[in-house]
């Protein structure tokens, strides 16, 4: 097994990749990359795209597929813009969104970075079909991002996973809210290694948190300062299922790292960045999206059974990520 089999036997690239480049776009955009995914009500699967203009500015557009990897019909206009009259957090745009079909409420919670001159905060918006959005504005003030929701309450509470930055780092909390307007019960999570390790950075949560009998699946990005730039790439982690905020395994290892030269070279280059991922139906398929270089959006398949037995193997037993 040559050392690029070895490093990414967990994830898996389609050899499509990558599936969703600039070029496909009906107008003219800079870049593709970033996408929140979801499962709509027909079986077809919706990426939301993060698009940037050559302003610099990004905006939100959709693409489906009946099959997730190609044939995909994308909106002919920006999904969502920046609303700036109505919401100031959105200024300089909105990015990285991610997506959870909230049980309960029938609708699909888009999570997102709103950009503003004071820097990136967490905004949300629900929607049933993903041309009609009901914003509730930032609900996490800057600088924090890389937020989902978990698709359940916990107990009579949402729960959001996020990444609010402080003099003291960069770490991944846990708030909750009885409405998902008022958030409270802020606790940490799992914190950035220090020294040399591959997350001693900064860490955030990539796809939303997948539900498992044994916790809350957690694939994480950490970010290594080098030399030659920052690098990105992607961790494990296993969350209690009845008390989120408890991280119980963290892999030490990454999984998944740049290795392609869509990967590697790109507006920045170095990153994989997922934000949303699609289980099969059997429960343990995993299809991965992810920007490739802040330049364009990939597929890689994983299984959520190997990935913990992975944990099980290779994961520290660990209390609210305050190893």
């Amino acid at each position: 097994m040559n050392h690029l089999q070895e490093r990414d036997i967990l994830f898996k690239r389609h050899p499509a990749n990558p599936i969703l480049t600039a070029r496909a776009w009906p107008y003219v955009v800079n870049t593709i990359f970033n996408a929140g995914a979801a499962r709509l009500a027909d079986g077809a699967i919706l990426l939301l795209c993060r698009a940037e203009d050559r302003r610099g500015v990004s905006h939100l557009c959709a693409a489906r597929s009946k099959n997730g990897v190609d044939g995909w019909i994308i909106d002919p206009a920006p999904t969502l813009l920046p609303d700036p009259e109505k919401h100031a957090e959105e200024t300089w745009g909105i990015e990285d969104p991610r997506i959870t079909f909230l049980e309960g409420i029938g609708k699909y919670a888009v999570v997102y970075s709103s950009y503003s001159k004071l820097g990136p905060g967490v905004s949300l918006a629900l929607t049933e079909d993903f041309r009609q959005f009901a914003r509730f504005g930032q609900i996490m003030p800057p600088e924090n991002k890389d937020a989902a929701l978990l698709p359940k309450q916990i107990g009579s509470h949402w729960a959001l996973i996020h990444r609010p930055v402080s003099p003291l780092g960069a770490h991944i909390w846990i708030s909750y809210s009885p409405d998902l307007r008022h958030w409270g019960a802020h606790k940490p999570v799992i914190l950035a290694r220090r020294g040399s390790w591959w997350d001693s950075g900064r860490i955030g949560l990539s796809a939303p948190p997948i539900e498992t009998p044994v916790g809350w699946l957690l694939i994480y990005h950490g970010v290594k300062e080098t030399v030659s730039g920052k690098l990105y790439r992607v961790g494990l982690a296993l969350l209690d299922r009845e008390r989120p905020e408890v991280c119980l395994r963290r892999g030490d290892a990454w999984v998944f790292g740049p290795a392609t030269d869509y990967e590697r070279s790109g507006d920045v280059g170095n990153v994989v960045f997922p934000c949303g991922s699609i289980l099969e139906s059997d429960g343990d398929t995993l299809h991965l999206y992810y920007g490739a270089a802040d330049t364009c959006i990939a597929l890689a398949t994983g299984s959520v059974k190997q990935m913990l037995k992975w944990l099980d193997q290779h994961g520290k037993d660990v209390n609210a990520g305050l190893e």
